[in-house]
């Protein structure tokens, strides 16, 4: 007779059922080594060769990969355009006149298919993307997870409410990180991304202009190139000293009360952030190595993997 702790031939099959399961949920650096080991070289190759035609590029590489994850999960719904049946996710408000990049992936994604077709899901090409654009600009490196399938859908609604604002309190964006499973320590680190790229007036005209925490002779120069009227779309860079490489400056600017946007001062103002924020300042190692962690676990958010989704042969549009 079997225990009290044995399994009879139901609960073993369901057993056996959720172990498989759950294996199948978890990305692995190799997925791609059998069935499309030129994934990588083709990746960094046309990400390098479009940094090197603008290095403005790699930040924005590397937002789209952020904006993706924050909303649904890791999952390509980004790339989709509207369709007849949903609003996609580009024109909702914290995207709409500010991601760019799609026409990159676009490339990246031909020639990929071109090499394996149907193998390689758009949200893995933005995840790939966005570590060779760090790479490509003098940061870190770190080993990418894989294996994540693409949405058919996308939420015009979740991208308004799930991405935090350039408008956010301290307690805001640690809240819409936890949300996310992502800690304290993940938000101060990605929010370093911000040492690369560049934020339009519109982000962040009532800091310059209202907001006492800011350095007079900073807030001086971005008003004349952000007037109080008009120059919505003017640009500037987030992290002025150095703003196509990516180095630990931008904590630097936030002690010396330099963040462009108010989330960005936000992490050193008398808060709870503001020592994490000058370790990074003093030590660009921690940073690094932070960085690479907080990005591989926002990788981690919510991805489709196994029969769920879809591999696109497009990235706008399923299949």
């Amino acid at each position: 007779m079997a225990s009290k702790q044995s399994l009879n031939a139901p609960e073993f099959l369901i057993f056996i059922f959720f172990t498989a399961t759950l294996a199948s949920a978890q990305l692995s650096s190799t997925f791609y080594d059998n069935s499309c080991p030129s994934a990588f070289r083709i990746i960094q190759s046309t990400v390098r060769a479009a940094i090197y035609k603008e290095k403005r590029m790699g930040a924005s590489l590397l937002r789209l990969h952020f904006h993706d994850c924050f909303v649904n999960g890791c999952d390509g719904s980004i790339l989709l355009d509207d369709t007849t049946s949903f609003t996609g996710e580009k024109t909702a408000g914290p995207n709409n006149n500010s991601l760019r990049g799609f026409d990159v992936v676009d490339t990246i994604k031909a020639n990929v298919e071109a090499s394996c077709t149907q193998v390689v899901s758009c949200a893995d090409i933005l995840a790939i993307a966005a570590r060779d654009s760090v790479v490509a600009l003098g940061g870190p490196s770190w080993t990418v997870q894989l294996g994540r399938r693409d949405a058919t859908t996308a939420s015009f609604s979740q991208a308004n409410t799930d991405i935090p604002a350039p408008t956010s309190d301290l307690s805001t964006l640690i809240s819409a990180f936890s949300k996310k499973g992502l800690s304290t320590t993940d938000m101060v680190s990605l929010s370093g991304a911000h040492t690369i790229g560049q934020a339009r007036c519109t982000t962040f005209r009532s800091r310059v202009y209202n907001e006492s925490n800011i350095n007079s002779s900073f807030s001086s120069t971005e008003q004349n190139n952000c007037p109080l009227s008009n120059g919505d779309d003017n640009l500037s860079p987030l992290d002025a000293g150095s703003p196509n490489y990516f180095d630990n400056c931008y904590y630097k600017n936030l002690l010396n009360q330099r963040g462009l946007l108010h989330s960005d001062q936000q992490l050193n103002n008398g808060g709870s952030t503001d020592s994490q924020v000058s370790t990074y300042a003093a030590n660009p190692s921690k940073f690094f190595n932070d960085f690479s962690a907080a990005i591989v676990n926002m990788g981690n958010i919510s991805p489709l993997t196994g029969t769920d989704g879809e591999i696109r042969i497009n990235c706008r549009k399923a299949n």
